[in-house]
């Protein structure tokens, strides 16, 4: 259950009273939105983030980190971003310089995918993985130095991972996925779970030897019109996934019609299907019971999760899996 001092919450199941609802959010709450520069001085690189963090709460809030998709900067996915806060999370949004904004802005129409394209490399991969503990060691000493907007307000001991596309990537890649050769060189033991919107099968190797060996609760969500822009990846490599992991807290949704663009903020040139709002509404539900289950050990949000709970937010032809 969730940590004395936080702000009340709708009362368990067990308790006769309203059930685990995880759209729900508290009356009280003010979101505050932070905007501050990581400094890397190893790589002399420069990371925006984008906190969002309920200035309502009286104890350390769990720590949600959040990775954009190409092209996205830190200032996308807000939805995700102010309800995870409300929840009572510190969602922190990363922006990778190289497969950012800057990639497409103030690029002609016309050259804007091929520059999509060109930064859609090996080097901005390595760039954002190692983004990751970079921002974690700011925050921790942010988090223990008086005086400054985040002291005392982060929960480190509870960390989770997540991202869209290529953050989806990244976060496969420092939440256990494993190289060809075996090894798992990315992956940062602080995070305790993670969530992968559009994930990817690895561009060597099968998905077995990639993910046969992830041990942290994983939840992966898709759609089966799940096309990528750039990088070729389509609902059947994103699908193949899943059946790579290993038993034991590991979930899946598949989302009935949903493009790539279904999980951002708004629709992607090229998009065909109009969007469906219930998607936001499953998509926010799952993951803040996914949060709630591994990073706060919430017992009601696990009944919820492997319940009926997520077939409740999701449509007919939604797939809902777990293992």
């Amino acid at each position: 259950m969730l940590a004395a001092g936080l702000l009340a919450w709708p009362a368990p199941v067990s308790t006769g009273a309203r059930a685990y609802d995880p759209l729900a959010v508290p009356d009280q709450r003010k979101i505050d939105t932070l905007d501050l520069i990581v400094h890397d001085p190893a790589r002399r690189r420069d990371i925006p983030i984008r906190v969002h963090l309920n200035a309502a709460l009286s104890t350390p809030a769990p720590l949600v980190i959040f990775s954009h998709g190409l092209g996205g900067s830190r200032e996308g996915y807000a939805y995700l971003g102010e309800h995870w806060a409300a929840r009572g999370y510190a969602a922190v949004f990363l922006q990778h310089p190289g497969s950012d904004t800057s990639v497409w802005a103030g690029k002609p129409p016309a050259e804007r995918m091929r520059a999509l394209e060109e930064a859609a490399n090996l080097a901005n991969f390595l760039l954002r993985v190692k983004d990751v503990p970079v921002v974690l060691d700011q925050l921790a000493g942010w988090n223990a130095s008086k005086g400054q907007v985040l002291s005392g307000r982060l929960d480190l001991s509870h960390v989770g991972m997540s991202g869209h596309s290529f953050g989806a990537v990244t976060t496969q890649a420092v939440s256990g996925q494993r190289t060809e050769a075996g090894t798992a060189p990315f992956t940062d033991p602080r995070i305790l779970a993670a969530i992968a919107l559009s994930p990817s099968s690895p561009a060597r190797g099968t998905p077995a030897q990639a993910f046969g060996d992830v041990r942290i609760p994983w939840l992966l969500m898709t759609g089966t019109k799940d096309f990528g822009l750039v990088g070729g990846g389509d609902p059947a490599s994103r699908m193949a996934v899943f059946p790579a992991l290993r038993p034991g807290n590991k979930y899946e949704v598949v989302l009935d019609r949903a493009e790539h663009s279904a999980f951002s903020d708004r629709p992607l040139p090229g998009d065909s299907e109009p969007r469906n709002p219930n998607h936001h509404r499953a998509i926010l539900a799952v993951s803040t019971a996914f949060w709630d289950a591994f990073l706060r050990d919430d017992v009601e949000a696990k009944v919820w999760l492997n319940g009926d709970g997520p077939r409740s937010v999701l449509e007919q032809n939604d797939r809902w899996q777990k293992k």
